[in-house]
């Protein structure tokens, strides 16, 4: 992985065609949310299923917390719909066939010549793209558990959400001020008052 993917540091926005031919990047992808980001192997490994099963079963815990996921992979357009399909996940997965990620990050699996797959990374990333962390998924227990994540995605959150402890001095004021800047969600609401 590329020295400046660390903890701390801002994750490259690519912007690749999702599985419905949609051409869309990560910081659109992750809005004000933390996301949970796979650069997947592909459709062809029984590990990457077993992981986004895993990550399915999670998706609804991860909505409700105002998270986001997306899955990159070096799959065509069509193998890419089969793999989300069969996973039954519900988040974007990318297409780089052409391994732009895989390059830019100096991810190659060199050990797998016959499908070039990218070496299997998850990283939780902090809106704006910043690195919180990153597992090298290589072998398959090197990748992130649910609790791992759970444990991330607390962090995470707790650190980009100024309402994260209602008894913070000076939150109540604010928002009995009318002012919602610091408030998940209000901050793009008109004022209800």
């Amino acid at each position: 992985m590329r020295s400046d993917i660390v903890p701390g540091g801002v994750f490259p926005d690519y912007a690749l065609p999702d599985h419905t031919g949609t051409v869309r990047s990560l910081s659109e992808l992750q809005g004000r949310d933390p996301l949970i980001l796979t650069l997947a192997r592909g459709h062809y490994c029984p590990k990457e299923h077993q992981q986004h099963l895993e990550l399915a079963a999670f998706q609804p815990k991860i909505a409700v917390a105002y998270t986001q996921i997306v899955t990159i992979s070096t799959d065509d357009h069509h193998t890419l719909q089969e793999f989300r399909a069969s996973v039954g996940a519900q988040w974007p997965f990318l297409s780089d066939p052409a391994r732009t990620v895989q390059q830019d990050l100096d991810i190659q699996e060199y050990t797998d010549p016959d499908n070039n797959p990218m070496i299997p990374h998850t990283l939780v990333l902090r809106p704006g793209l910043i690195v919180h962390s990153v597992y090298n998924g290589y072998w398959f227990w090197g990748r992130p558990s649910i609790a791992d994540l759970w444990r991330d995605l607390r962090d995470a959150t707790r650190e980009s959400r100024p309402d994260w402890d209602l008894s913070t001095p000076g939150l109540r004021a604010e928002w009995e001020s009318g002012n919602r800047a610091h408030f998940h969600g209000w901050d793009r609401r008109p004022d209800q008052s």
